[in-house]
């Protein structure tokens, strides 16, 4: 049976290999809250060498993993499932006009949220950390059920989202804390697994339900899942044996040092720029006062002495590169969920549960994809460069060829196969990025470096529904204008009436009106089909183009590892190679 294992914290290299003492030592070992230079003079504090694993038993491994997925799936069914939905809530609660913002708040609330959770999961334990992101994601379910407004509505989502990114983010730092390097690649494809199941699963529960219980009931029932999940993992997870600087530390003492500074001027550069570009139309203030904001966050963190994301991480290449190449890759991404539902609902005309299940074949290739690599290939620390490359490629080919079949005369097969193959790549790239990253980057850093690529992974969800949602919405809108002022007799000028205009912002908020009866005329229908059409062929044009950045930003990140780096992963493997021979005798 496959069980998590945990490496314990502190030891010296010379208790590598003993078997005894790995059975009187803690269960795991803590990252370190800020990057530690490299040193091996005398004297000088120098990360723990490599340590032998210690299985935690089936009860509590099964409690960890059933917990998890729970968490993983709640948080991103919300995420697609919302593409269902959007038309019955935006219709109660009259905001077709503003429905975007349903995802929008949800996104940037997550992301704002994310490098937060990772810091303070260094400070504080894991367990708590979890408790209280579960905690936040429930009370957002509640309040989200019961709102009876628009603003209320946005609360409840931005609670959500609060507790999300936590959630995302201390579930990636688990599989790191509680797995070895060479069981880590298959752990973090099953990690994903969870959260592509969540995905494609949540778009087609949210739309099989939502006749079935209403929208209210559908979030309500949230709230006691995620907040037992969260108890049970919170209540499974092993302690941390933390350094003695923070062990010793009350809690007061350790919120008095957190970088508060730096914390909200993150928050506040991503709301900004985030903001700006999630309406139908640009707007250049909230984009160009993220600037400052920006400037003053890197002012902060240069001075800080425990900075939420350390600026001399940054500062290498290959992280550097391979942070930004993530945000735009998974950025991407997300414009394949989010508006894979929407081409069905909008263009084909078919109910929200079949529309959700149209993310099956996309997910089930993106679960495909990371467990084949992380089982078969990825069992070994060293360079991925050429296979990251290369599923890169592949997933930008596969969107380019996504633009000229989303449309109703496309054959189904041949849409259905695209699908499957985008996420066959996504799966397959995260992990070796994320392999290539960990070889790239010091040793000593692998811990922080992770939690940042999982940061920017949780920023490309924003980007890609806000970015990609601006280029979307602003393409339909145009295409709708044209197309019913021609309809109208207007030619391609002239002003449309107040009927016409109120028409565009339910076709624009509401995919599902397109096809409802006694709603469009069959020459209306046609404009709405067709204006649909165009913005998701402009949208995937669109991001096969960002794809090709993405491309040279992965192959800046280089092959080489840093100097001394490779002798720390021999030494882990050896050390691991060592423990098993000495426990098969």
């Amino acid at each position: 049976m496959a069980t998590f294992n945990a490496r314990p914290h502190g030891q010296d290299d010379s208790s590598a290999t003993s078997p005894t003492m790995a059975e009187n030592t803690p269960l795991l070992r803590s990252g370190s809250s800020s990057v530690t230079a490299r040193d091996s003079s005398p004297g000088s504090e120098r990360q723990p060498g490599p340590a032998p694993e210690q299985s935690l038993g089936w009860k509590q491994t099964t409690c960890i993993v059933l917990s998890m997925w729970a968490l993983i799936f709640l948080q991103a069914s919300n995420m697609s499932g919302i593409s269902t939905t959007q038309s019955t809530i935006a219709a109660d609660l009259d905001a077709y006009e503003s429905a975007m913002w349903f995802t929008s708040s949800y996104m940037i609330s997550m992301s704002s949220v994310a490098p937060l959770a990772g810091r303070l999961a260094m400070v504080f334990s894991s367990a708590t950390m979890m408790l209280l992101a579960s905690a936040c994601f429930a009370l957002g379910s509640l309040v989200t059920a019961l709102a009876s407004s628009f603003a209320v509505f946005i609360l409840g989502r931005v609670m959500q989202g609060i507790g999300s990114g936590g959630i995302m983010t201390l579930c990636m730092i688990l599989v790191i804390q509680l797995t070895s390097k060479k069981r880590r690649g298959l752990w973090i494809g099953l990690a994903n697994a969870g959260f592509t199941i969540g995905v494609s699963a949540g778009a087609v529960v949210f739309g099989a339900l939502l006749p079935v219980l209403g929208w209210r009931l559908l979030f309500g029932s949230q709230a006691p899942m995620s907040a037992l999940a969260g108890l049970g993992l919170s209540l499974s997870i092993p302690r941390f044996t933390m350094q003695d600087s923070i062990k010793n530390k009350t809690t007061l003492q350790k919120l008095a040092g957190l970088d508060y500074a730096g914390a909200s001027t993150l928050s506040i550069t991503i709301v900004l720029f985030l903001y700006g570009l999630s309406n139908t139309t640009i707007q250049p203030l909230p984009i160009l006062l993220s600037l400052p904001t920006l400037t003053l966050f890197l002012y902060v963190e240069s001075r800080a002495s425990d900075p939420v994301i350390p600026l001399p991480l940054l500062s290498s290449r290959g992280v550097l590169l391979s942070c930004l190449c993530q945000l735009g890759f998974m950025a991407a991404r997300w414009t394949v969920l989010f508006y894979g539902p929407i081409f069905v609902l909008a263009v084909r005309g078919l109910s929200p549960a079949v529309a959700g299940s149209v993310l099956i074949p996309t997910n089930a290739g993106f679960g495909l994809g990371g467990l084949a690599v992380g089982a078969l290939h990825i069992r070994r620390a060293g360079s991925f460069w050429l296979p990251a490359l290369l599923s890169l490629t592949l997933f930008s080919v596969s969107l380019f060829g996504l633009a000229f079949v989303s449309n109703a005369a496309s054959d189904t097969r041949v849409y259905v196969g695209l699908l499957f193959v985008n996420g066959l790549c996504t799966g397959a790239a995260l992990n070796y990025t994320l392999a290539h990253l960990l070889h790239v980057s010091n040793p000593d850093a692998h811990f922080i470096v992770t939690g940042l690529l999982s940061t920017f992974r949780g920023f490309a969800g924003s980007f890609g529904t806000a970015i990609g949602g601006g280029v979307f919405t602003r393409t339909l809108r145009d295409a709708l204008v044209e197309g019913f002022r021609r309809l109208d007799g207007g030619g391609g000028g002239g002003s449309l009436g107040k009927a016409r205009e109120k028409l565009i912002s339910v076709l624009i908020g509401s995919p599902a009106v397109v096809w409802k009866e006694g709603i469009l005329s069959g020459a209306e229908r046609e404009v709405a089909v067709s204006g649909y059409e165009r913005a998701l062929e402009v949208l995937y044009k669109s991001t096969a183009v960002v794809c090709v950045l993405v491309l040279v930003m992965q192959a800046g990140t280089g092959w080489a590892a840093p100097e001394g780096a490779k002798d720390d992963d021999e030494e882990f493997e050896e050390a691991i190679a060592e423990q098993d021979r000495a426990m098969e005798t």
